[in-house]
């Protein structure tokens, strides 16, 4: 179990991390994308990243048994509802001791709180108590992922609406999706004390809530945990939500990582779907990724989880039966075979600049060159205005002569300074969205 006392010791050990790192997060506009370090955005571990590009040149697909030729591939993605207006924001994502304590407090809380479940299951004194004391136990889990649902939904209408801001929107993403976490943590102890009680087999309704909660999780809520505690850089937030989805963006470690929940797709009284089902609706909305690579499914009921490992990457969906369409997407893509992109390039001042423009709130890559040799320019501050608003940095390039960050919604401006040289590439604007085959 894990105990307050030592949660809060942890975030004290890490207080000089964020009053050095970077600024509290909560910023309305696009910040600098800091470079974190490797961190495990899930459970399922790093990807192996496909070969590097050359600067200027198109991406390189090197698996050869790929059954996608690699210049028509695309990794279509879920995104807010067509035709709905959507309220978009990058906002900086950094170390900020007070959530990081609540998250602690509250994690601390619910782990009490399943091991008293635990305890009062295993100190019933006869066989018919332990097991209604189970049933119950699960019936509790279950009202708590109504909850979570509804806490969920409210948090997009009232960032949508503006009554919500950036930062206390992505605090309460990761609230739920900690409580979805010690809910299943709970579901699994009880599981296995129902396997131990005479008469009384694991409950059909416990797998399929197991999975159900899991989509409250995500890959971006992850780390926005890990840059509240501490753990990582600041980085750059994309947040677009709309009174019923929301799509949380990245780039960390070389990866583009992005989440979508839309309640819209989701039919929460919809009966069963099966995993074969399942993985022919996610391999009709994103034939080229399944392509790749065969999907596998899990779950139960109304709810299946389709994974796909791929060399790029990975694509996870959540599919709802009674819609019968992918509800959540979490996507991983390595950046250096990122294919979704426009290209742009502009020559001036000893510079040749190159932006790789995507959809809103995809990956955008810039890369400068010596004019004069074409080799890469490394130590070159760059620079986002986005609309009529002021420039900020987003970052150094790196000894390749790139730097990376996330698509606005609106008309940009990137500025590649080495005083005293100068270049802008203006009138950049973000290209359509890639979505899946049914959400066309």
């Amino acid at each position: 179990m894990r105990a307050l006392p030592v949660a809060v010791a942890v975030l004290l050990l890490v207080v000089p991390v964020a009053g050095t790192t970077s600024p509290a997060s909560g910023s309305e506009s696009p910040a600098i994308a800091a470079v974190p370090g490797p961190i495990p955005l899930d459970s399922d571990g790093s990807v192996d990243s496909a070969d590097a590009a050359e600067p200027g040149e198109p991406p390189q697909f090197a698996n050869e048994s790929s059954q996608v030729d690699g210049s028509n591939l695309t990794f279509r993605t879920l995104s807010a509802p067509t035709g709905t207006d959507s309220r978009v924001a990058s906002a900086l994502r950094g170390a900020n001791l007070g959530p990081a304590l609540s998250f602690s407090t509250a994690d601390a809380e619910a782990a009490v709180e399943t091991a008293a479940v635990v305890d009062r299951i295993e100190s019933a004194e006869t066989n018919a108590e332990r097991r209604r004391l189970i049933l119950a136990a699960l019936e509790r889990v279950e009202r708590g992922e109504a909850r979570l649902h509804g806490r969920q939904s409210d948090a997009f209408r009232a960032h949508a609406s503006g009554n919500l801001s950036d930062r206390e929107f992505l605090n309460e993403l990761v609230r739920v999706s900690a409580t979805a976490r010690e809910y299943d943590r709970r579901l699994e102890a009880i599981d296995a004390l129902a396997a131990a009680t005479d008469g009384l087999s694991s409950p059909t309704r416990l797998d399929e809530l197991q999975v159900a909660l899991q989509v409250y999780e995500g890959p971006v809520r992850d780390l926005a945990l890990a840059t509240a505690r501490g753990e990582v850089s600041a980085v750059e937030v994309h947040v677009e939500s709309t009174p019923r989805s929301v799509t949380l963006a990245t780039v960390v470690d070389g990866e583009y990582v992005r989440e979508t929940f839309r309640n819209d797709r989701w039919d929460r009284d919809g009966g069963p779907i099966s995993n074969d089902a399942a993985i022919e609706v996610t391999s009709e909305s994103y034939p080229e990724t399944a392509a790749l690579r065969e999907p596998d499914a899990f779950g139960a009921g109304s709810v299946q989880r389709i994974t796909i490992p791929h060399e790029y990457g990975r694509l996870r969906t959540f599919v709802s039966g009674g819609t019968e369409r992918v509800f959540v997407e979490h996507q991983r893509i390595d950046l250096d075979a990122f294919p979704d992109t426009e290209r742009v390039s502009d020559t001036g001042d000893g510079f040749t600049v190159t932006v790789d423009r995507s959809y809103v709130g995809g990956p955008v890559t810039v890369t400068v060159l010596d004019e004069e040799t074409g080799e890469p320019a490394p130590d070159v501050t760059v620079t986002k205005s986005v609309g009529d608003g002021d420039s900020r940095a987003i970052g150094t390039t790196n000894d390749d002569g790139v730097v990376r960050t996330l698509s606005p919604a609106e008309s940009y401006r990137i500025t590649v300074v080495d005083e005293p040289r100068v270049i802008v590439v203006d009138g950049l604007r973000p290209i359509p969205t890639p979505r899946p085959v049914d959400d066309e």
